[in-house]
């Protein structure tokens, strides 16, 4: 493939144009969501769309083909993903969980957010509390803001709520963290079904949800302003990569 170059040649005074890797990591996060087949189709389209005018690809073809592969997010509900991304990004960084990749309102399917873990972290009580508070932010950011909260933290295996039930499932009976007899290994392929069977375990199960939700609202709550910027700069970008997040996490301060 030809090189892509970049079309936005104006910079203003003083201003150095953006790198190569700065571009390819803003594509990326743009492109969180979809699948290899979409994003082969979509450059297929930009050296298409570049061979008819006579020119070199350039990273902008490859930008307006990630966003025309997608419907347009209606007004109200990218406030509502900006708020939700928001609040996870904002407690996985209060939490020094590990640095926060890029976020995406833009991909037509709801909001997305790509976070890394400490290497060193140790699989403790307490990490695996904040991974619950991390995993409750979004759901904690929209009831703080909108005073209602949406079907978007759950509905599927790989939501918000069923990896934070599963973590909490586990942390009761096979980490050794459990309310009660914390020693014994009980593990089970169908939480779900163990909860129809043991309401104790349910109740158990659903208050350390519960904590690690108030827990999340109470981060959101001392971190208002940054919480606030992230999710105004969000909306208004729609996707954002490290760099960017960082930027506002830190209120400016990056690290060397």
């Amino acid at each position: 493939m030809t090189e892509p170059q970049n079309g936005n040649t104006a910079v203003a005074d003083g201003q150095q144009a953006p790198s190569v890797n700065e571009i390819l990591k803003r594509l990326a996060t743009r492109a969180m969501g979809l699948t290899g087949a979409d994003i082969e189709r979509i450059v297929r389209e930009a050296r298409l769309k570049a061979r008819r005018g006579k020119r070199a690809i350039r990273y902008e073809d490859i930008e307006d083909g990630i966003r025309g592969n997608r419907p347009p997010v209606p007004y109200n509900l990218r406030w509502r993903y900006a708020f939700h991304e928001a609040g996870h990004a904002v407690v996985h960084h209060a939490l020094d969980l590990g640095p926060v990749r890029g976020l995406n309102i833009d991909t037509g399917e709801g909001g997305y957010n790509l976070v890394g873990f400490h290497v060193w972290a140790t699989d403790t009580r307490d990490w695996y509390e904040n991974m619950l508070t991390m995993l409750m932010a979004g759901r904690a950011a929209e009831q703080l803001v909108l005073k209602n909260v949406s079907g978007g933290s759950g509905g599927s295996d790989d939501s918000d709520l069923a990896r934070a039930t599963r973590l909490a499932f586990d942390m009761e009976r096979t980490l050794g963290f459990g309310n009660e007899h914390p020693l014994l290994y009980r593990p089970h392929l169908d939480p779900g079904a163990m909860f129809g069977r043991d309401p104790e375990l349910a109740a158990r199960v659903h208050s350390r949800l519960e904590a690690a939700l108030d827990r999340a609202a109470a981060i959101l709550r001392r971190r208002r302003p940054t919480f606030h910027a992230l999710v105004k700069a969000l909306f208004d970008a729609q996707a954002m990569d490290e760099e960017a997040v960082l930027q506002i996490l830190t209120g400016g301060d990056l690290p060397p």
